[in-house]
């Protein structure tokens, strides 16, 4: 029997929180409020590919009302990056940025991975968990990488406190060349520049 805890609440969805066979699973369904047609459709497609190569929460079962995955407990990116020390910030900062770059390969554009502040839970195993991908969609210039770097150098004052140096401008040189041509050389001179 389902005994639902309300979680939060989005622009697109409302989640909540559940036990099955005694794991605690996320629910989310459609907001009433919103317009957005077929989130969670979309949600669960893209879950289903990206399951595969270890990224998102597992899909456990959808229908056109609503999405189940196994529930991610942790803190949110910039929490973990309070709490933590610069080699653990910095080993975070380049598993997403393997995992987005996994996603530009697949053609898949995730969205607002320049302001994910609610869209990284780091794990109490210390792996970055994607989360929330209602608004995946194809695309031929997927700009997952690029703004996993626009949110980083936003967050230059805060990562400096950490000891971890970002020189926007080469950052920026760096990104544009990545943009042009999407190279694991590419990605890999982005994240050696992150010291």
């Amino acid at each position: 029997m389902e005994k639902r805890t309300f979680l939060a609440k989005g622009k697109r969805g409302v989640v909540y929180t559940d036990f099955r066979k005694g794991r605690k699973i996320a629910i989310k369904t459609a907001n009433p409020a919103s317009k957005a047609i077929g989130r969670i459709k979309n949600e669960a497609h893209h879950l289903k590919i990206l399951n595969r190569y270890g990224i998102g929460p597992k899909l456990i079962s959808y229908d056109k009302n609503e999405l189940k995955t196994e529930f991610i407990e942790g803190d949110f990116i910039l929490d973990f990056m309070e709490k933590n020390n610069k080699k653990e910030v910095k080993k975070i900062i380049k598993n997403v940025f393997d995992q987005v770059y996994a996603l530009d390969g697949l053609g898949i554009d995730k969205e607002e991975m320049h302001r994910p502040l609610k869209h990284i839970i780091i794990t109490r195993q210390n792996k970055p968990v994607l989360i929330d991908f209602e608004r995946c969609h194809a695309s031929k210039k997927p700009k997952n990488v690029t703004q996993w770097c626009q949110f980083l150098m936003s967050r230059q004052k805060q990562l400096s406190e950490e000891g971890i140096r970002i020189n926007k401008s080469e950052i920026i040189s760096l990104a544009k060349r990545y943009k042009k041509k999407p190279t694991k050389a590419g990605l890999n001179a982005i994240i050696r520049a992150i010291k």
